[in-house]
């Protein structure tokens, strides 16, 4: 048996009913989210953190509490699991027959509950965000790393460098096996505490986080750009626009692309 997530099941109700119970619950650590027949699923990376936004969203939805086993989740998704394009990268569940395409660039993230595999909409937004750039002899970093996607997709999209940092030991590991997947050899991963660790300088540095972390970690995200960098933040519900405006006040806004709820922002320092 692999890692057990715990999760809640979300009754929807009205239209918009994924957008209000995802809001509350941004406080207590959502890894995923998964729609469902009739439901959504929110996975937490502990039942602590999962019983809290259960007392929380209690009185506003119906909910369940239930444990997902990693493993079986993915066997069983990596079959149903298409490639997902995002301009130039492809993403794979699994080792392709073949490549895409010469001009496409391939990634195989095998599917996990716990770590991003391309298929959120932030995620995507994030994928789309770096490949306006010529990151060639750029050093990116990747906070909050989980399976190590977008630390891959730099160094494939022409990166000197990329380190990834997030705080689950269990993040790190997957992100190291996905580096073997990958045979990519240029990304360095740390175990780090965004609020507590210091973040090493990058030329282009992307936080797919929540919201309400993005704000908190504002200052410590913009001092982590090298001059003349680029910032770029994700993980960010529609209703939080202003909050991250406002979280980010002293840089430039480059760009806001939506997706469904969903936004990216890309930001520069004033100089």
């Amino acid at each position: 048996m692999g890692k057990i997530w715990p999760a809640l099941d979300v009754g929807a109700g009205a239209a918009g009913d994924a957008d209000l119970a995802l809001a509350a619950a941004d406080d207590y650590s959502p890894t995923a989210a998964e729609e469902r027949d009739g439901t959504f699923r929110i996975f937490f990376d502990s039942h602590e953190n999962r019983d809290r936004a259960a007392a929380a969203l209690s009185s506003q939805f119906t909910i369940a509490r239930v444990e997902v086993d990693d493993e079986d989740w993915a066997r069983r998704s990596q079959s149903d699991l298409a490639p997902i394009t995002v301009d130039r990268i492809v993403v794979h569940p699994a080792l392709p027959a073949r490549p895409a395409s010469p001009a496409l660039i391939d990634l195989v993230i095998p599917p996990s509950m716990g770590f991003g595999t391309g298929r959120h909409s932030t995620t995507r937004l994030c994928l789309a965000a770096l490949q306006k750039f010529d990151l060639h002899e750029k050093c990116v970093l990747d906070v909050g790393t989980g399976s190590g996607l977008l630390a891959i997709a730099a160094v494939k999209l022409g990166a000197s460098r990329a380190i990834g940092t997030d705080s689950d030991p269990d993040a790190i590991h997957a992100a190291t096996e996905n580096l073997e997947f990958n045979r990519v050899t240029n990304v360095e991963l740390v175990v780090s505490d965004l609020m507590r660790d210091p973040l090493p300088m990058a030329d282009v540095v992307i936080a797919n986080l929540t919201g309400a972390l993005l704000v908190r970690a504002a200052s410590r995200l913009v001092a982590a750009v090298n001059p003349g960098g680029v910032l770029i933040v994700s993980g960010v519900l529609a209703s939080e626009r202003d909050d991250i405006r406002r979280g980010f006040a002293n840089q430039r806004f480059v760009e806001d692309v939506q997706e469904d709820e969903w936004l990216a922002f890309t930001m520069s320092s004033e100089c």
